[in-house]
């Protein structure tokens, strides 16, 4: 197997195993709390290396995930006291389980093949050097093995516990009312975090598989309400970020983990403007649209007005931009698009109001009532 095939493939599983988990973080606004247990998971794996003297990745996963539902503790704990609010909470935790883990790295790096720089940014251009050997036996890249014996465990967990996640997510009463443990299924999925954290952190880095966790599940957010098309979607944007960034590292000769996480930033970004719902190119022209219909409905309701007094002379676009302070241009737009519809005429000196636009008047009254009521 060719190295570009190792690395996008550890590549995809790190972003895919992510995004499953971190969609819901991203529902129930904890992405901070994923943030934190990437951090905090740091001093189980040098404990678990000093209790076993061994780098294997089933002692890692088994620190890591154990110090990642301690950190989840920790945070209840002083949330519950009430003394504290939820960020607050994990930006006490989180630092100080962090520098009690870059303490132990620093401190062992003479006598341990560990280090900061690794711990925090990883290098997947070496996964295909790092070689597993089961009873002396090479079996592949042993970062291969563990991203994706991390990404099978969170998609069993997504599909076995998908109806408990999802009521979990959106109404935890609901699920304790229905025989659901909230408590329960909240350690099981920061447990399943703190697994593919550790899982990642040779490739990827804790840092930047923050990214990961967080910016693929939000890009998919802006462009669906439903939960299994956003799930979906987050793997596919984390995939095509993990080859996207790979070919421009490539490219440019740049760390491919973080062209990974820049990717799925522009990913975002490109979301965030041209979401269909969210979109902040929609919202404008939704905002557009809507002061086009208000500005037809102020000028169809003056002469409406003065149709009701008698006045037969039309209104002319002068009489307009100085009773709405308009500019021409604007008057121009929403006087051809009124004409257009035929709500409005030629008359003498100007425009004057048709039947049809005294019924949309009337429609608009009606609607503006009701909704009143």
């Amino acid at each position: 197997m060719s190295s570009t095939v190792v690395i996008l493939l550890v590549g995809s599983f790190v972003a895919a195993s992510c995004a499953l988990v971190g969609s819901f973080l991203v529902l129930r606004r904890l992405a901070l709390l994923g943030d934190a247990i990437s951090h905090a998971v740091l001093p189980g794996i040098v404990v678990a290396f000093l209790l076993t003297g061994s780098r294997a990745p089933l002692p890692m996963v088994l620190g890591a995930g154990c110090l990642g539902v301690f950190t989840v503790f920790l945070v209840e704990v002083l949330n519950r006291s009430r003394r504290l609010q939820e960020d607050a909470s994990i930006g006490v935790v989180f630092p100080a389980l962090f520098s009690v883990g870059v303490i132990l790295v620093s401190s062992l790096a003479a006598q341990v093949d560990l280090d900061t720089d690794c711990v925090l940014y990883g290098d997947i251009a070496y996964a295909p050097s790092d070689v597993l050997d089961v009873g002396g036996v090479p079996i592949g890249p042993k970062a291969l093995w563990t991203t994706g014996a991390a990404l099978v465990v969170d998609a069993l967990l997504v599909l076995l516990l998908y109806k408990e996640l999802k009521v979990v997510s959106f109404d935890p009463a609901l699920a304790s009312s229905i025989g659901f443990s909230p408590v329960l299924v909240h350690y099981l999925l920061m447990a399943a975090v703190s697994l593919t954290v550790v899982a990642s952190f040779e490739s990827v880095g804790s840092i930047l598989v923050v990214g990961m966790l967080v910016v693929p599940p939000a890009t998919a957010y802006l462009l669906t309400e439903r939960l299994g098309v956003m799930l979906l979607l987050a793997v596919a944007i984390g995939v095509g970020s993990s080859a996207a960034g790979y070919a421009f590292a490539r490219w440019y000769e740049c760390s491919i983990g973080g062209a990974m996480a820049a990717a799925a930033g522009l990913a975002f970004v490109a979301s965030a403007l041209a979401s269909p719902r969210h979109g902040l190119l929609a919202r404008y022209l939704k905002h557009r649209r809507l002061g086009a219909r208000l500005a037809g409905h102020l000028v169809l309701l003056h002469l409406s007005g003065r149709a009701a007094e008698g006045e037969r002379r039309g209104l002319g676009p002068r009489d307009l931009e100085a009773r709405f302070r308009w500019g021409r241009v604007r008057t121009a737009r929403v006087l051809g698009r009124l004409e257009a519809q035929g709500l409005i005429e030629p008359a003498a000196a100007g425009l004057r109001i048709t039947p049809a636009g005294e019924r949309a008047v009337e429609q608009a009254g009606t609607a503006a009532l009701a909704d009143r009521r």
